[in-house]
């Protein structure tokens, strides 16, 4: 049942923003944040990243506040070759109010579909989000 419930609409502009996120041509690692606009009931686009490692990007995460990122990032495998996966972050720290907590899970399914990603990944802390976890957590989707 909780596939079905929607909280938030995903900003018009935001759409045509991930669309094109999703086919850009660039190698470097960037990121999409994206906050719930409360009085909108919107997802709406924060602020955006180019060359950011996953470190960086925790430092730009709030420690209190549920987040959404969509990020592209350069991955190295074993056996050498170089992709490019886009991961869908929902940083959900524990600590958050509940009503926000539950907008950010409710709108969740729609963004993803929205954005059409198929790696998806929650942490629970920005503390989680290092180099070392998506390399782990990537390496399930091989």
């Amino acid at each position: 049942m909780s596939d079905s419930l929607v909280v938030c609409e995903v900003d018009p502009e935001l759409k045509e923003k991930l669309r094109k996120f999703r086919f850009r041509k660039e190698t470097d690692n960037a990121a999409i944040i994206m906050k719930v606009d409360k009085d909108r009931q919107m997802v709406v686009l924060e602020e955006e990243f180019q060359n950011i490692s996953p470190e960086e990007l925790k430092m730009e995460l709030p420690e209190r506040q549920p987040r959404f990122v969509v990020y592209s990032y350069k991955y190295m495998h074993a056996d050498g070759r170089v992709s490019y996966p886009l991961c869908f972050i929902f940083s959900s720290p524990v600590g958050c109010k509940p009503e926000q907590q539950m907008m950010y899970a409710g709108s969740k399914n729609r963004l993803v579909q929205t954005a059409e990603l198929t790696k998806v990944f929650e942490i629970r802390t920005t503390d989680d989000l290092t180099e070392a976890w998506l390399k782990e957590k990537l390496s399930f989707f091989r």
